[in-house]
């Protein structure tokens, strides 16, 4: 072989399933966990797929060294298409759209109000509205859990984000939220703006656009009433917060990180409860220790609960970046420009790295720890969610109420398969349990 034809074996993307783009793209929206493990099996830890509605393939990448590679680059890029699906709902200064300084900037301001003791004043909040949905639940019969947690995670977001009191104001917002959110998870949306980037004119996003106005006009009020009355909610702290040169969000850019916290956190952690509760009911051992340390109030087997459920039913399965310079992996020296993501999925089912990766062993997090980039339910470097610790906490939290108040038992005896909802992982039916007193 050549010196060239090394250098561009070398540089050449990484084999992936020769199936049209179309196929790639059903596969991975309908059922992504086989699509993933398919790929896994038959090209290893580096594999490429090409989706349809875009010009080059995405580079899928699994061992934790390239995910810390890939996240500790802080010039790497946003993928291509995130601003079509997103822009419509949380709005063109949202911190998920924006780059390098701006984002840097945004995140600066808006990291504070989710740690430490400002966090911790929400624990009451979780617990209010958490206690308050249990007593709306059937008793002996069978129900979805994901639609409940759907309710809580919403409800916490509007009084402890929001800031909205006002209960009308609230139940309006409510009611708009539920409608856009829906419309957002739709698979068949999903695949329509895919297919239209590259095939059609028309605007699959038109019906977003228009209930996001609706939302627009009540957000505005709930801004304009904070200026007023600051409150210890996190869009008072928002409307506070100072760039370096003094300066404050206008009211606009106020709406963008609202919406965008509203659309990070509400499905997220909804989603993250429900196969908690999934796992936990099929594993009796794993359950009773639960109970008991939500009855004792004890965190640590809690927190570990919630890290393995993470672990193994990570919510949003990619979370990547286009290349700015290249990044040697596993053989392969992959080109600026190129779109790289983790598998979040592969990452944390490696063997390696979790000896028998498929069984849910909370124990796995009382002793040490993981590697950081082992262990990526919330992404990693600079984009790394900005509410992980606030999710943690939330699902903490309810978790001990839902367990202190009510026995829970599946209603099923298979576990939930994952059903693509917009960018989530959710249970495909929602996580059916019978709950007695």
């Amino acid at each position: 072989m050549s010196t060239a034809t090394a250098a561009t074996a070398a540089t050449a993307l990484p084999p992936g399933p020769s199936e049209p783009p179309v196929i790639q793209t059903l596969r991975w929206v309908t059922r992504p966990i086989a699509f993933l493990e398919s790929c896994r099996r038959r090209y290893g830890d580096t594999f490429s797929v090409m989706f349809a509605g875009f010009a080059s393939p995405m580079v899928m990448v699994s061992d934790p060294e390239a995910v810390q590679a890939l996240y500790r680059n802080r010039d790497n890029a946003l993928p291509p298409g995130r601003s079509i699906a997103l822009e419509p709902v949380v709005g063109p200064r949202s911190i998920l759209l924006l780059e390098g300084d701006e984002h840097l900037a945004r995140r600066r301001v808006m990291l504070p109000p989710f740690h430490g003791e400002r966090m911790r004043a929400y624990e009451q909040t979780v617990a209010e509205v958490v206690a308050r949905d249990v007593e709306t639940w059937p008793l002996g019969e069978p129900f979805a859990l994901h639609p409940h947690m759907q309710a809580v995670t919403l409800e916490v977001i509007l009084r402890a984000v929001f800031g909205v009191s006002d209960d009308a104001r609230r139940a309006a917002l409510s009611e708009r939220l539920v409608r856009l959110l829906e419309a957002t998870r739709s698979s068949g949306l999903q695949l329509r703006v895919l297919l239209t980037r590259r095939w059609s004119a028309s605007d699959p996003l038109a019906g977003l656009r228009a209930m996001s106005r609706e939302i627009d006009a009540l957000l505005m009020d709930a801004i304009a009433e904070r200026r007023a009355a600051p409150s210890d909610d996190i869009l008072s702290l928002l409307l506070e917060a100072r760039f370096e040169d003094g300066e404050p969000m206008d009211d606009r850019e106020i709406r963008d990180q609202l919406m965008t916290l509203l659309l990070a956190g509400h499905e997220t952690t909804a989603t993250a409860l429900a196969w908690t509760f999934d796992l936990v009911l099929r594993h009796p051992a794993a359950h009773a220790r639960l109970v008991e340390a939500a009855r004792e109030h004890d965190d640590t087997y809690l927190r570990a609960t919630v890290s393995e459920a993470l672990r193994l039913r990570p919510v949003v399965p990619i979370a990547g970046r286009r290349l700015t310079s290249e990044l040697r992996v596993d053989g392969h020296v992959l080109p600026p420009g190129t779109d790289v993501t983790p598998a979040i999925w592969l990452t944390h089912t490696r063997p390696d790295r979790y000896p028998d990766p498929y069984a849910f062993r909370p124990e796995r997090f009382l002793g040490e720890a993981p590697s950081t980039y082992a262990w990526i339910p919330f992404g990693g470097g600079v984009r790394r969610c900005l509410g992980a610790a606030f999710a943690e906490m939330e699902m903490r939290i309810a978790i001990g109420e839902i367990l202190r108040r009510r026995t829970l038992r599946a209603a099923s005896p298979r576990a939930e398969r994952a059903l693509r909802r917009n960018v989530t992982l959710s249970p495909r039916h929602g996580t059916r349990v019978i709950a007695e007193r």
